[in-house]
Formats: structure tokens, sequence, C-alpha cells
């Protein structure tokens, strides 16, 4: 089993992309640490600890990280997620506990003890900054850094250039790219804005297993309401679980390698610079996805999610015609 550590925001996406990972027996999670963002750190601990319990894993340990940026102030996206994260679902208090250590022990500790360690960052890269400057020796057992953030060729979705993660934090993401001992491989908008869970979607899934499908239909349904309200979109796009599918199938997905930056100051914050054209004569430090097989993709989102078997799903989820040009 590979050895992961995600860093996450949870948030109603950062939450499926949890519940995914955990039920993917390829990985073994050996810790969750939790960032501000999508919900201060305080409400993402006990979500992310109510997604353990739902997934019946409650002895992974979850941190408590960083509650506000670096150096910018913090904005939460609780207009997107719910005041509680969870699309105002009133899920019941966690029974289990968080851990005593703090984000940035926890990466010391567990990098030092583990070896080959892949990071999946689905949220502000505070915490990851953070630990990365106190204890950097201990980062050479890091050996795949995954981040969802940034906007390549596409739209932000906080401001014209910038995405959410990346707007919330810039200092911390720019810190992160120009230090990480490994190149990173970034799964910005361009692809997760293919990965759509629609009505139809949900509906299917409730007919493969209602009982599975209770949690998510619990959380979802805020989601829906604030992308038609927002963007006119039927459904929800879940950015986050392409990380674990990327991570687990690279196949599934393409990009380029370049060096990028994340600008720190001024009207573009946040916004992530791809030098396509190697002005800077830098060498890359990441990978940008840029192209998705989206239907694979989702397929595996939707196994893991029910604990199904994802080429049984695959032939389900073609039989959705109308949500095929979705996920083309």
């Amino acid at each position: 089993m590979q050895k992961v550590i995600i860093d996450t925001d949870p948030g109603i996406d950062d939450s499926l992309a949890l519940l995914v990972a955990l039920n993917s027996p390829e990985l073994d999670v050996i810790g969750i640490t939790i960032v501000e963002g999508n919900v201060p750190t305080e409400i993402g601990v006990q979500n992310a600890l109510k997604v353990l319990e739902e997934a019946g894993k409650p002895d992974i340990p979850v941190f408590e990280g960083a509650s506000l940026p670096l150096k910018h102030e913090y904005i939460s996206a609780q207009d997107t997620h719910g005041l509680d994260g969870l699309g105002e679902s009133n899920i019941s208090s966690p029974k289990i506990s968080v851990s005593d250590l703090k984000a940035s022990s926890a990466y010391e500790k567990l990098l030092s003890d583990n070896e080959d360690v892949w990071v999946l960052a689905l949220g502000p890269l505070t915490n990851i900054a953070l630990a990365m400057e106190r204890t950097p020796k201990v980062w050479g057992n890091m050996s795949r850094l995954i981040i969802m953030g940034g906007a390549y060729q596409s739209n932000g979705n906080t401001s014209p250039v910038a995405e959410y993660n990346f707007w919330v934090d810039p200092d911390a993401a720019e810190y992160v790219l120009q230090n990480s001992p490994v190149v990173a491989e970034i799964v910005p908008l361009d692809v997760t804005r293919k990965i759509l869970l629609t009505p139809n979607i949900l509906s299917l899934m409730q007919r493969l297993n209602p009982d599975k499908t209770m949690f998510i239909n619990k959380i979802i349904q805020f989601y829906f309401d604030f992308h038609w309200s927002q963007e006119h979109v039927l459904g929800a796009v879940i950015n986050d679980p392409l990380v674990i599918i990327h991570a687990l199938y690279p196949e599934y997905t393409s990009g380029i390698s370049k060096y990028v930056t994340v600008v720190t100051e001024g009207k573009a914050l946040g916004q992530s610079i791809v030098d396509i054209a190697n002005f800077w004569k830098k060498e890359a430090n990441a990978v940008i996805l840029t192209e998705v097989d989206s239907l694979h993709v989702m397929a595996e989102i939707i196994a893991r999610l029910l604990n199904l078997s994802s080429s049984n799903v695959l032939t389900e989820l073609t039989t959705i015609a109308t949500d095929l040009e979705v996920l083309s």
C-alpha cells in the first residue's frame, strides 16, 4: 500500500475526496492535516473526523494545522460549502478526537518515520509551507506532491485569474512551488471543471448503493444550489477527488512540464503563471494537468465512494446519455 498524507480544508468536495482515498485499498492514509480554507480550521477538523466515522476508519490521525494564511487576510468559502462546511447537513458531532500533535510536528514525525510518502494537497498550502520551512530535510522522504490549485488557461473561481486555494494563501503556494524537493503535480481548474457530479449521476449512485449515497446526498444539495445560483450549472464541480484518481491512475490525465510561479500581491493575487514559452529559462518545477479522461475518472470516483467495481460503474455510467457530453 502506498503511504499518503492528505492536507485538506473540508469542505464538500474535500470530504468526497477523503472518502475516495479512504475507500482505496491501494492507499494507506497515515495522516490527515487540516488547514484554513473552505472553512475555518476548527470546523475542518470536525468535518474530517465525521468523514472518518462515515468511512469506518476512526484510527487514522487528524492533525489541526494553520488557521490563518502566511501574510494575507483569511476569507473562507462558507458561502460555497455552508457554515458547517458540509452543506448545512447537520451531521452529528464526531465521537473521535483530533490528535494532540499539530500539523507541522505531524509532518516532521510522519516524514521521518516513513519513506516514499505521497502528499496530496486539497486546500491552501499553508501547512505544507510552514512544515517545509521548519524541517526541510524530512521532505526528502516525500516522493510525490499533488496539488489541487491554480488555473492555467481556464478562468479563476475567486477572481478572473485566481483559483481559491492559491488565492487564499498565495505566499504559501509560491513558497511550496519554489522549495519542493520534487516536481509538483498541479491539478488546476482546467481539468477539475470537467469532473461534474450531476443530479442524474447522483440518482444513479442512489440506485447502485442507496446506503453509501446517503451521506453524499446530505452534503451535495447545498453545492448543487450554489453552482446553479452562481454559474447556472446543473450539478456540482467536485474538484478534489480528481487528485486522488490522478494519483492512482496517471494514465487518465496528461499535462505539460513547466516553470510555475504564483502572484502574491495586487489585482492578480493568487494567479498561477505558467512560463509556457520558457521566457525565464528556469527548470520546470511543476507538471500542470491539461487533459483528463472525465468518464473513467468519474467511474473510479463513484466506484470508490460506493465500494463497487469500477468496470460495472463505467457500464452504468455510459447509459446516462445526457451526461456523456458533460464527461467528455
